[in-house]
């Protein structure tokens, strides 16, 4: 059955065995062939009208233009948002190529204000949405696919006095931040009950069959102590976690590769020895067993684009050595390998072929950065079941939500530090700020934002105003946990969980 709307595809290795049997493609078991002599790669994305045809124009957008060097997450966004404003023009009888500026205010009412649509967007969204369709009607204009573009600007003094053009119909009821924040001690039990089949009273619930239990709180701890993101975690391959070792550090540093980053830049993470822990012990078992089932199901040497890496050399042994699916020798930089090529490394183990990606599916083949979405859900909503009644709030918690509380904890954590354990005085601190730059400065790193402003009015807005030294009062030298449950109390958005009396 033919699609009756706009989609986006993502291009992947092996398609041709696949859409063969699709009625509109019989006969196309070219279709690798085909895409490699139109410089089409895997990871690329492409469109289909409501009649299954493709746009050659919009293709070349998707693949050639600035548009193909967005990251992942943002080109799915936005090719999302562009199919919604083409669906909406061909409910109206039009293409993409004929849109003009009374139907995107139209589109524009629809999707905010429209009593008929169920599901309005907010201001952030809506100038999401805004931008993809500039970025795409800038480039049809300027190849001269289109005349003018539906997306109307306007010129208006930037920050520094220079003058920029944005859309006229940039939305102006922003929220500031609609970010969400759980204390240590509220993640801790949303991890137990939701991931591991904990119940209401910390213990095992014997009904619970979770399969990948350890993997995924492994997963989550990793985001929740290093404040990555969702692939940044989700695409780490086995060398790239710190090696477990006994010291007496608290912390341990790995290397987050530039290929897999937002800002496309190198940065280090830093990750607590309770989550290597855990890391190691999902390697050590569940993740060698289902390794261990795949192997004996054929499974990898059924797959015929692999990449073998034989032996690492050079700084930090990040140059891998590496047997392509042509059997030839090829170079790669451990931190050039963007998402899509890291799950084809393997190598050579005792019994055979192993995947180099850390998470792994129950089959033995990398698990998805995108789906731990649903791992999470399933999470919170079982929270939600066990928790309701025993607590004042079950917790729930995604992917981006570690960050926010990776963040709340480090500025809280650091500027404690600066405050009370090095007993600076005011001229002390001054000092130290010249040298090594303040808290904000240090959690904006972390996080690999672009600038402070981004971490203090997203991130940390509504406890960007609090001083930790007016949290102390008179009393004794609290935790940080401590800090961050009288935080919870103070602002709404902060989530922590207290037993219903």
């Amino acid at each position: 059955m033919l699609s009756k709307t706009w989609r986006v595809h993502w291009v992947t290795r092996g398609q041709s065995a696949v859409v063969s049997d699709h009625p509109a493609l019989q006969g196309w078991t070219d279709l690798d062939q085909r895409e490699e002599a139109s410089r089409i790669d895997p990871g690329d994305v492409f469109m289909t009208d409501p009649n299954y045809r493709v746009d050659p124009r919009l293709t070349h957008f998707l693949t050639r233009s600035s548009f193909a060097h967005l990251a992942r997450e943002t080109r799915r966004n936005y090719a999302g948002d562009c199919c919604l404003f083409f669906n909406f023009l061909w409910q109206h009888g039009k293409n993409w190529d004929e849109a003009d500026p009374e139907d995107l205010l139209d589109f524009e009412d629809w999707r905010r204000w429209s009593p008929r649509n169920p599901h309005r967007i907010g201001g952030s969204k809506w100038n999401r949405e805004l931008a993809a369709l500039t970025r795409l009607y800038k480039w049809a204009v300027r190849k001269g696919y289109m005349v003018v573009s539906p997306v109307v600007e306007h010129e208006v003094m930037g920050r520094h006095g220079d003058v920029l053009s944005v859309p006229a119909a940039r939305a102006k009821d922003v929220r500031s931040s609609n970010v969400k924040w759980l204390t240590p001690r509220a993640y801790r039990l949303w991890r137990d009950v939701g991931l591991r089949g904990y119940t209401a009273d910390d213990r095992r619930d014997p009904s619970r069959r979770g399969r990948n239990d350890d993997r995924n709180a492994a997963y989550s701890d990793l985001l929740f102590s290093s404040g990555m993101r969702r692939s940044e975690g989700g695409s780490l391959l086995t060398i790239e976690v710190p090696p477990l070792e006994e010291s007496v550090k608290r912390y341990f540093d790995g290397r987050l590769a530039k290929a897999t980053t937002k800002s496309r830049r190198e940065r280090t993470f830093y990750v607590a020895i309770e989550c290597l822990r855990a890391i190691d012990a999902y390697v050590r078992t569940s993740r060698r067993a289902v390794v261990r089932r795949a192997q004996t199901k054929g499974r990898y040497e059924a797959i015929d684009d692999i990449w073998v890496v034989e032996k690492r050399s050079g700084w930090r042994q990040s140059t891998l050595h590496i047997r392509d699916e042509r059997g030839q020798k090829v170079e790669r930089g451990l931190t050039t390998l963007d998402v899509e090529e890291r799950q084809r490394l393997f190598i050579e183990g005792e019994d055979g072929l192993e995947p180099l990606w850390l998470w792994l599916s129950e089959d033995g083949r990398p698990f998805l950065p995108h789906s731990w979405e649903a791992v999470y859900r399933a999470a919170s909503e079982r929270c939600r079941r066990v928790l309701e009644g025993h607590v004042t709030q079950p917790p729930y918690f995604t992917p981006h939500m570690a960050r926010h509380s990776f963040a709340l904890k480090m500025l809280v954590a650091l500027q404690h530090a600066l405050d009370k354990r090095f007993g600076l005085t005011p001229e002390e601190r001054r000092d130290f700020r010249l040298l090594y730059g303040d808290a904000w400065r240090m959690v904006k790193d972390l996080l690999d934002h672009q600038s402070e402003e981004t971490t203090r009015k997203i991130y940390l807005a509504p406890v960007s105003d609090l001083q930790v030294r007016s949290l102390l009062l008179d009393e004794a030298d609290p935790g940080t946990n401590e800090l961050l449950a009288r935080i919870a109390k103070m602002s709404e958005r902060v989530l922590d969980s207290e037993v219903v009396a």
